[in-house]
């Protein structure tokens, strides 16, 4: 009969014709609706697709978070990678590029076109930009502190984290954090690290949904005759933390493709152990994930808020104690 458009404010007002109802004893209550009118009474706005009512839904819950706790921008870093970028879009999209700050914070570790991609974004969207190198940070630390291995791959990523906190404290800024729902699930993050922030646009978006989204958002801005705003090399570009030298995610992750449908299987939709081995998932890659969802608890708990847009988002929608010896395996 009518339908008004997804995720913006408008009024719809529809005149209907229906036969007279009156209340009986012996009424009976249905959940199927009674048949009013086939007829168009009133504008019919258009479905948006999938990817766009997901962004339309992140872009709204951002501004929403924006406003409403009295913030009037936003500050994120960006490291060139896929993660960032779609999170300064969402940020631009949600609250102008003038109100958008980012903040590339490159170590020795960084690679060269990790800081052209940050920068390019920049140059495409019109944001605040700066570069702001951790290593003179990194190295005070190291000076007093006998750090190697995973410890000082997580000091890079917590250095980040407080020049970040620095930045929201001194300007007054949300601080963003950008880590998505594939990375929460295995807890593959850094507490107080890449994991600081606020507010978390994208903590319930799979990464392979990131990439969809990414290449949704750029064909959009070209059909509409714009600049795309996300780089090219940061969609295609293998992921990489560039906490040690020629780090992948692949290092430590399956690839993202198997690892998200596995994981939509275990945490959207409740399968267990042996409901994943008759989906045809491999027993070890089933036990290994498993175990990191299970062991990760903790650090979700202890993350940013962030808009939900799927049937079962971490928090609320599934609770499960931080501590326990109860295995799903």
């Amino acid at each position: 009969m009518a339908r008004s458009a997804q995720f913006v404010d408008q009024m719809l007002i529809v005149d209907i014709e229906c036969s007279e109802l009156t209340s009986k004893p012996d009424l009976e209550i249905s959940k199927s609706p009674n048949k009013v009118s086939d007829t168009r009474v009133g504008d019919i706005a258009l479905r948006l697709s999938d990817e766009e009512e997901m962004w339309q839904a992140l872009v709204v819950g951002l501004r929403d978070y924006v406003s409403k706790n009295g913030f009037r921008s936003v500050v994120l870093g960006l490291s060139g990678g896929i993660d960032s970028a779609l999170v300064a879009s969402i940020a631009i999209d949600a609250v102008g590029a003038k109100a958008v700050n980012g903040v590339a914070m490159p170590s020795k570790y960084s690679s060269d076109h990790s800081i052209e991609d940050a920068q390019l974004l920049a140059d495409n969207t019109g944001i605040h930009f700066r570069i702001t190198p951790i290593a003179p940070m990194v190295d005070a630390y190291l000076e007093n502190l006998t750090l190697k291995g995973l410890a000082e791959e997580n000091l890079q990523a917590r250095v980040r984290g407080t020049a970040l906190m620095g930045i929201s404290n001194q300007e007054g800024h949300l601080v963003l954090a950008t880590g998505n729902k594939s990375e929460l699930a295995v807890g593959y993050s850094t507490l107080y690290g890449d994991a600081v922030g606020g507010f978390a646009p994208i903590k319930d978006i799979y990464k392979t949904d990131v990439w969809a989204l990414a290449n949704w958002r750029n064909q959009h801005a070209i059909k509409a005759g714009q600049v795309a705003p996300i780089p090219e090399r940061s969609i295609t570009k293998e992921p990489s933390a560039e906490l040690r030298p020629g780090q992948k995610d692949s290092d430590s992750l399956p690839d993202y493709k198997v690892l998200d449908k596995l994981l939509m299987a275990y945490v959207d939709q409740d399968r267990g152990f042996q409901e994943l081995l008759n989906d045809g998932f491999d027993p070890d890659l089933v036990r290994r994930v498993l175990s990191l969802v299970d062991k990760a608890e903790y650090k979700r708990r202890q993350y940013p808020p962030g808009t939900k847009v799927s049937s079962r988002a971490f928090g609320k929608d599934r609770r499960l104690p931080m501590t326990s010896g109860w295995s799903e395996n």
